[in-house]
């Protein structure tokens, strides 16, 4: 095994661990009970997957899916929503920032006065660590949530990078399945943020709900890399199914047409037009990206559309030529094994359609 592999196997899934600790301890803190910290045992599943894939695929990741990416979103969503439908009420200044330097400067100069007084540096690390502690325990809960929620997402990103790539995925796919990703946070933290912030949306529990239920629907998409690669498929099978010939052919593109309409902007346009048709939630912002929802679902139609009719046209061509109707993702080889076994039946119809001359005899001595 890879040292580089084994490393960033090992570093990517610690740091999934690390942060839903955090989040885990956030619930905890705000909930005021200790039985919150058994939400930290499910980063035993996250172990689990680690000694398998470690021993299995030697840290290297699988085909079209990632079970650290989907066993992190398991760790971490609960806490999310927890903390979401609390939503404590502690006031937030309007410079909670600069307060905060201020408290904690003077703590830790508190913090090193004492250990003056004390014996070795290890006293003043303790010291310092609770005054850290301490000093994050008093942020206000709005801004921990909303401080989560981003690197929630970011750790997405950037874990799906460092994460070791199958055989199967090429490093271009991987950087064009990244930068889907990143767009795909931004809007997904947007929906999140923009919506639960609306002072109707946090009176009705049930609507909370059903925002947070469209989130973590949203978010099922990071764990798949369909949205780059193509479903391979065989020529005899795919000539004789036009489906199967066009989900081949179109597999990325189908992928994202999907994820747009049923995961990510077709339910969000519905949530945001629930919120504008039957509960009167009016504001400038949630018209806009209503409106940018409606634009890409439109357009995802039409994508889709002008698909469909561009295969219909080429297999309309085909057919007229009379050619095989081989799939763009098949391996080279295969191909070209069709190709070659053509040209041969080509040249065996010619060979039977134009026999040999027959050799002409000698002239016979009586001639």
């Amino acid at each position: 095994m890879e040292l580089m592999v084994l490393l960033n196997a090992l570093v990517t899934r610690l740091l999934f661990v690390l942060h839903s600790l955090i989040g885990v301890w956030r619930v905890t803190a705000v909930k005021k009970e200790p039985k919150y910290w058994l939400l930290a045992l499910l980063n035993l599943l996250l172990c689990l997957e680690t000694g398998l894939t470690l021993k299995f695929k030697q840290g290297r990741g699988y085909k079209w899916f990632s079970p650290a990416i989907f066993l992190y979103l398991i760790c971490i969503v609960p806490s999310l929503w927890l903390l979401e439908i609390h939503h404590g009420t502690q006031y937030c200044g309007n410079e909670p920032g600069a307060v905060q330097v201020n408290v904690s400067n003077q703590d830790f100069n508190q913090s090193r006065e004492s250990s003056h007084g004390s014996e070795g540096t290890d006293h003043h690390i303790i010291q310092t660590a609770k005054v850290f502690v301490n000093q994050l325990s008093t942020i206000c809960e709005t801004v921990w949530t909303l401080a989560l929620h981003q690197t929630f997402l970011l750790l997405l990103v950037v874990g799906r990078w460092l994460l070791p790539i199958g055989v199967e995925i090429t490093r271009d796919q991987l950087s064009q399945l990244l930068l889907m990703f990143v767009g795909t946070a931004a809007d997904i933290l947007e929906f999140a943020s923009e919506t639960l912030d609306i002072e109707d949306v946090r009176k009705n529990y049930a609507l909370i709900n059903a925002i947070l239920a469209v989130w973590t629907w949203s978010m099922l998409q990071f764990p798949l890399d369909l949205a780059v690669q193509h479903i391979g498929c065989k020529s005899s099978a795919s000539a004789r199914r036009i489906p199967s010939l066009l989900l081949c052919r179109y597999s990325a593109e189908l992928w994202n047409i999907g994820v747009s309409l049923f995961i990510q902007d077709g339910p969000f346009f519905i949530v945001r037009s629930i919120l504008m048709g039957h509960f009167r939630i009016f504001n400038q912002m949630l018209v806009f990206f209503t409106a940018k929802n409606i634009l890409v679902v439109t357009l995802q139609l039409y994508r889709l559309a002008v698909i469909t009719l561009d295969f219909r046209a080429t297999v309309l061509q085909k057919s007229r030529k009379g050619e095989v109707c081989c799939c763009p993702c098949e391996p080279y080889e295969a191909r070209a094994h069709a190709n070659a076994t053509g040209h041969q039946e080509n040249e065996m119809k010619e060979f039977v359609a134009f026999p040999p001359k027959e050799e002409s005899q000698p002239p016979s001595e009586d001639h």
